[in-house]
C-alpha cells in the first residue's frame, strides 16, 4: 500500500451567504496508478451473494397481497381572515401564496429534483476539483454494468483498525477521475442549524427504535460489519419473477415509523437533492427507469416521494463501523449516499475510508457521502467507547434497471418469448459500462449548464 503518510483535509467550505457547501476539500495530490484484480463474472447469471435479514414478498395472482399504504398526514388547519387578524399576523399577499403553492407542487413531482441555475453557480466552483490518475472505466463492473465484479478474498477485511494504523498507507482525496468525471462527492450538511437539530432527532429516534426492537445477536452477524442493519424498498434479485417490496416481517411497523418520519425525510430528500446537483444526468437515469417501472407496477411505492433512490438500509448502532467491502448488487456505474448520525467526535473516529484511493475522511455526524459503492471498497473506523454511531444510506440495485431493460421480463422470459429482442437487450451489455461512465458529470459540464 506505500509507505508515504496518508492526510485527509476537513475543512469546511463556506459560500458568501455562509452555507456550507462542503465539509471536506483538498488540494491536488498524485495518486499511483490501481492495480485492479481481474475477476470474471457474468452480471445476469451471478449468484446473489448477499445476506438479507428480510424476506422477499412473491406476489399472488390476485391484489390482496400489496401492502396497505401509510396514511396521509393530516391537512394543515386553514384560517379564516378574522381568526388571522385576531392573532396579530400579517396576512400574507395572495400572490406570494399562488407562487409559493406552485413551487411546492413542482418540488412534489417525480424527477423535479433539478437545481436551480442559482444553487450550481453558488456550489459548483472548477478550482475545488481536485484531479487524479484514477480512471474510473478501470473499476471492477461485472458485464452488463448494472453490478460490480464478485469481491476477491481480502486477508484482514475484518480485522478492527485504529486512526494511527491507517497512517502511512497512501496519499489524496480524490474527487475526479483522469477524464475529469465526478466519481465520489464530500457533500458535508447544509449550515442551517435545523438540519444538525434533525440529524440528532434521526438518530436518537433510530436509538429508541433498537432498544425496543430487541433485535436477535444473530442479526448482527453478516459481511458488512457487526451490527443490525435493516433495508427497506423496492427489490429484484437472482430468484424473483417480479420486482417486489422487501417483506420486514416483525420489523415491518418499525420501518414504517422510521419512512414516516419527518426528521429522516429531511435527510433523504436532501441526499437525492444533493444527487440531482452533482450527477444530473446519472440521476435522471435513475428517474426514468424508475418511473417506468411505477407505470408498470404501480404498487410499488417509493421510500419517500422525493428520494430517487429505489432502496434504503438503517444501520443501527451503538457502534456502526464496517468491515472492508463492497456492494457489488448496486449499480456499477451508480451513486450511494450514505450518512453518518451519532454523537463522537469525528476526529478521533468514525471515518470513512476508501482503500483504493488511499483516502481516510473524517465523517462528522449529519454529514452525506456520494460514492460508487459497488465499485470503490469502503470502511469505517470505530468510534470510542462511550460514543455511539449509526449510518443511513440510499442505494438501488442494478436488478431492478434489467428488469425494465428486459421489457418486465426476466432473461429467462425474454429468450423465451422473444429471442431477437434477447439478442439485441444481449448486445447492448457490451457497451453499458461506458454509457454509464457517460452519465457521470464533470465541474465543466455542470458550469456550462449555467453559463
Amino acid at each position: 500500500m506505500g509507505s508515504s503518510a496518508m492526510v485527509w483535509f476537513p475543512q469546511e467550505r463556506k459560500t458568501r451567504r455562509g452555507t456550507v457547501f462542503a465539509s471536506f476539500w483538498s488540494p491536488v495530490f498524485d495518486v499511483a496508478p490501481l492495480l485492479r484484480e481481474a475477476v470474471a463474472v457474468d452480471d445476469d447469471e451471478q449468484e446473489d451473494t448477499e445476506t438479507l435479514m428480510e424476506e422477499l414478498d412473491e406476489p399472488p395472482p390476485d391484489d390482496s397481497w400489496l401492502d396497505e399504504p401509510l396514511p396521509p398526514p393530516p391537512a394543515p388547519k386553514r384560517l379564516r381572515m378574522d381568526e388571522i387578524i385576531a392573532s396579530g399576523a400579517r396576512p400574507v399577499p395572495y400572490a406570494h401564496v399562488k407562487r409559493r403553492e406552485k413551487r411546492k407542487k413542482e418540488k412534489e413531482q417525480p424527477g423535479r429534483q433539478r437545481p436551480r441555475p442559482a444553487t450550481l453557480r453558488e456550489h459548483i466552483h472548477a478550482e475545488r476539483a481536485v484531479p487524479t490518475v484514477l480512471d474510473a472505466a478501470e473499476l471492477p463492473a461485472a458485464n452488463g454494468a448494472y453490478a460490480a465484479k464478485v469481491e476477491p478474498s481480502i486477508r484482514g477485511r475484518k480485522k478492527r483498525r485504529t486512526l494511527p494504523e491507517l497512517i502511512g498507507l497512501g496519499t489524496s482525496i480524490p474527487i475526479v477521475d483522469i477524464h475529469g468525471r465526478i466519481i465520489t462527492v464530500l457533500v458535508g450538511q447544509p449550515s442551517d442549524p435545523t438540519y444538525a437539530q434533525a440529524a440528532t432527532r434521526a438518530f436518537e429516534l433510530m436509538e429508541k427504535e433498537r432498544v425496543i426492537a430487541h433485535f436477535k445477536s444473530a442479526m448482527a452477524n453478516h459481511r458488512r460489519g457487526a451490527f443490525v442493519a435493516l433495508n427497506v424498498g423496492l427489490s429484484y434479485c437472482k430468484g424473483q419473477t417480479v420486482p417486489c417490496r422487501l417483506n420486514n416481517g416483525e420489523h415491518a411497523a418499525l420501518l414504517a415509523r422510521l419512512l414516516a418520519d419527518e426528521d429522516i425525510t429531511r435527510l433523504a430528500t436532501f441526499a437525492s437533492a444533493s444527487f440531482a446537483l452533482w450527477a444530473p444526468k446519472l440521476h435522471a437515469y435513475y428517474d426514468d427507469y424508475d418511473r417506468r417501472l411505477r407505470q408498470r407496477l404501480p404498487h410499488l411505492t417509493r421510500n419517500w416521494e422525493r428520494s430517487v433512490f429505489s432502496q434504503a438500509a438503517f444501520n443501527f448502532g451503538p457502534n456502526v463501523w464496517t468491515f472492508l467491502h463492497r456492494d457489488i448488487l448496486n449499480v456499477a456505474f451508480g451513486m450511494c449516499a450514505v450518512q453518518a448520525l451519532g454523537d463522537f467526535d469525528p476526529k478521533k473516529g468514525g471515518h470513512i475510508i476508501l482503500w483504493e484511493l488511499k483516502l481516510v475522511i473524517e465523517f462528522p455526524p449529519g454529514a452525506l457521502i456520494l460514492l460508487p459503492s459497488a465499485t470503490i471498497t469502503h470502511s469505517n473506523l470505530p468510534v470510542g467507547p462511550d460514543e455511539h454511531r449509526a449510518s443511513f444510506t440510499q442505494y438501488t440495485g442494478g436488478g431492478l434497471f434489467r428488469y425494465v431493460d428486459n421489457g418486465f421480463h426476466t432473461v429467462k422470459e425474454l429468450a423465451q418469448e422473444d429471442p431477437e429482442e434477447y439478442a439485441r437487450v444481449c448486445e447492448q451489455k457490451a457497451g453499458r459500462w461506458e454509457m454509464g461512465l457517460g452519465l457521470l458529470s464533470t465541474v465543466d459540464e455542470l458550469l456550462d449548464s449555467v453559463a
